[in-house]
């Protein structure tokens, strides 16, 4: 399947209105594929190096970092471009191809705010584990 076409599906089946794929590549990540996020937004993201903004902090930490509201956030995870996002509650999901591997970050974002669950962060991350192969 398309990546474009995956992650679209991706968001369709888990609520999201906006959303994105970054590929682990070269010490970076690098923009493969998104949905509703503004032109601005896209050229900032387009590469993300480890430990900046949601993917990059992801990817640092291992495991998936979550936001209840992309405007408002305080924690310093949310960098200024993400709250142009027309949108709130937010996940960045690393998805591995061995232990430590990273293959690439999935971004899902909500309309409205919302807190997750440890069991919906781990559904989220079932899901997103199924991000197809790069073409």
């Amino acid at each position: 399947m398309e990546i474009q076409a995956w992650l679209e599906t991706f968001l369709s089946r888990h609520g999201g209105i906006a959303g994105s794929i970054h590929w682990a590549q070269d010490g970076v990540l690098t923009l493969a594929a998104s949905v509703n996020i503004p032109p601005p937004v896209v050229r900032i993201i387009e590469t993300v190096p480890k430990g900046k903004g949601m993917a990059g902090l992801a990817w640092e930490r291992g495991e998936t970092v979550s936001t209840c509201n992309l405007k408002t956030d305080q924690s310093g995870d949310v960098k200024p471009g993400a709250k142009a996002v027309d949108a709130q509650a937010a996940l960045a999901i690393p998805v591995w191809s061995a232990p430590a591997q990273l293959r690439g970050v999935v971004g899902i974002a909500f309309m409205g705010e919302r807190d997750f669950s440890s069991d919906e962060l781990a559904q989220f991350e079932k899901a997103a584990s199924d991000l197809p192969d790069r073409g």
